[in-house]
């Protein structure tokens, strides 16, 4: 048992899906600093000075002067700014998966060699223009007799 298992986590697919799932995480954290860090405080300052992340709803019926005194306080709330956020987050890196997926493709097909054509299995008849196998000696349309 112990050598199938060493066996299927040395496959090549596993090893690859390992180090996608590490440099997937580590991408994660970079996207969440430039949304948090860089490009939020910006679009909060267009938008009146609001910090998108402090956006609730409060569900208790007190009022609380922030959502974490909310969340100490045990209050039911609707975290939408946070949830802004993370959709924020989502379309970046859906955004640089493509850009990065795209550019790989391109650099693929530039490097792919086309197949080569199929060599023909028809020809055309010299007198009638009729599509007739390669190998024909009469065309079966107008009888003439091929050379």
């Amino acid at each position: 048992m112990l050598k199938n298992f060493k066996e299927f986590i040395m496959r090549g697919n596993v090893v690859d899906m390992a180090v996608g799932v590490i440099i997937g995480g580590a991408f994660g954290k970079i996207v969440t600093s430039l949304v948090s860090d860089v490009l939020m405080p910006p679009i909060g300052r267009l938008t009146g000075g609001v910090d998108f992340s402090s956006l609730y709803l409060n569900l208790s019926g007190t009022a609380y002067a922030s959502l974490a005194e909310a969340q100490k306080a045990g209050a039911a709330t609707i975290n939408y700014g946070l949830f802004l956020n993370t959709v924020i987050n989502f379309l970046i890196v859906a955004g640089s998966i493509f850009i990065v997926i795209s550019q790989i493709k391109k650099l693929e097909a530039r490097f792919e060699k086309p197949a080569p054509a199929a060599a023909p299995s028809t020809k055309e008849c010299p007198l009638c223009l009729s599509v007739i196998p390669l190998k024909a000696v009469k065309c079966a349309h107008c009888a003439s007799d091929l050379k």
